[in-house]
């Protein structure tokens, strides 16, 4: 998740940049003016709250703004991550944003602050000021902002600059040259990120032989819940024990022996570049899961990938290595392997649909050579990251 402060004084040309930002990174913008004019149309308890406070001429008071952030970052889970604009405004919010994104287990990646001298931003403003027809687009009023600005500015600057995130950009530059010094702190950014991939298919599909490959390719970690649970059983921990009754008694392993093992996974891995998974999420309820471990460990999902191979050729793969050494449990008769592909289309398919919506998913022609499938997965994940990047 990519997390964005952007600052600059009045004329510095926030909202042209922020236009850019959340288009190019998929980020959800957040003002607090325009949070707070969204909460009081829709009349919700919150609204009707700053309503009131503002028509008897005060201010909205930071425990109404915290509530109404937190709320817009948790309604939002498919966003890449959030660009806050003109927030935190004091030196008070700065630590309550702090907490905020603690809470939330994400934090804020860095403060990019557009710096333009005062008599630029004046320059700027009153060139604005004869098109735009605003009332405040004046020399006296110009001033008495960037005034203000400064005043409050400066200890929420010196907060980020004190936590090694504050980040400078000229922003006198062109637009074209601003952008691109943005795009740089944000590569720079998202180079530390996790890159997290789902990788779909249904059974027979060769999600886990290129799972495996892939994950070696990059230099990911490979998860799948399958291995996860028969090396517990292997070493005989007490969740292998219980596993092992679970299977001997045909019953399902429920999800939370396989959210704590995938938890221990994710806790456990250092020093990678991001995860590959494979038969996780199997279910809606799955899919609501994993958005929640990657957020407590400060991560989201990166791309989406699923392989997409006929239904015919599917049977025939599964038919053909129920006579090998690699034969599952429900490779042994095409009735039970009618059922479990029957289980993808009802438990997965929703979870792909879901996810199509949120995020987009990369649909992969399965047929062919293994080399071949792996040749076109590859490179959907080498422009997932460029793109990204």
């Amino acid at each position: 998740m990519l997390n964005v402060a952007l600052f600059g004084p009045p004329g510095a040309g926030k909202g042209t940049q922020s236009e850019f930002l959340t288009k190019k990174y998929n980020l959800f913008y957040i003002s607090t003016g325009d949070l707070l004019r969204k909460e009081m149309a829709g009349k919700t308890k919150l609204g009707l709250e700053a309503q009131s406070i503002i028509a008897s001429g005060g201010l909205v008071p930071d425990e109404i703004i915290v509530q109404i952030i937190e709320k817009t970052i948790t309604d939002n889970p498919g966003s890449n991550g959030f660009l806050f604009d003109g927030f935190p405004r004091t030196y008070i919010q700065a630590y309550i944003l702090e907490g905020l994104m603690i809470k939330l287990h994400t934090s804020l990646n860095c403060l990019i602050s557009l710096s333009v001298p005062e008599e630029e931003s004046v320059k700027r403003l009153l060139n604005r000021g004869l098109t735009s027809g605003r009332s405040d687009d004046n020399e006296a009023v110009i001033r008495n902002r960037l005034r203000e600005y400064n005043d409050k500015t400066l200890p929420v600057l010196q907060f980020y600059k004190d936590k090694g995130i504050y980040i400078e950009v000229d922003g006198t530059k062109s637009i074209e040259n601003v952008h691109d010094q943005i795009t740089q702190i944000i590569s720079h950014e998202l180079s530390k990120s996790l890159f997290n991939i789902v990788l779909f298919g249904y059974p027979g599909s060769g999600r886990g032989s290129q799972g495996k490959a892939l994950a070696r390719h990059f230099g990911l970690e490979y998860v799948a819940t399958g291995p996860m649970l028969d090396q517990e059983i292997k070493d005989d921990t007490e969740t292998g024990r219980k596993i092992n009754e679970l299977y001997e008694n045909g019953q399902l392993v429920p999800d939370e022996i396989v959210v704590q093992l995938i938890e221990k996974k994710l806790a456990d891995s250092k020093d990678i570049k991001g995860f590959i998974f494979k038969g996780f999420p199997r279910t809606l309820v799955q899919s609501y899961i994993l958005d929640g471990l990657l957020r407590k460990h400060g991560s989201s999902i990166s791309q989406i990938i699923e392989i997409d191979v006929p239904t015919l050729e599917l049977i025939n793969r599964l038919d053909e290595r129920s006579k090998t050494d690699r034969c599952m449990p429900y490779d042994n008769s095409t009735s039970k392997i009618v059922k479990r592909l029957q289980e993808h289309e009802t438990k997965t398919v929703p979870v792909i649909d879901k996810y199509k919506q949120l995020h987009g998913v990369t649909k992969v022609d399965g047929l062919g050579s293994f080399d071949e499938v792996f040749q076109r997965i590859a490179e959907e994940i080498e422009n997932g990251i460029k793109s990204l990047r």
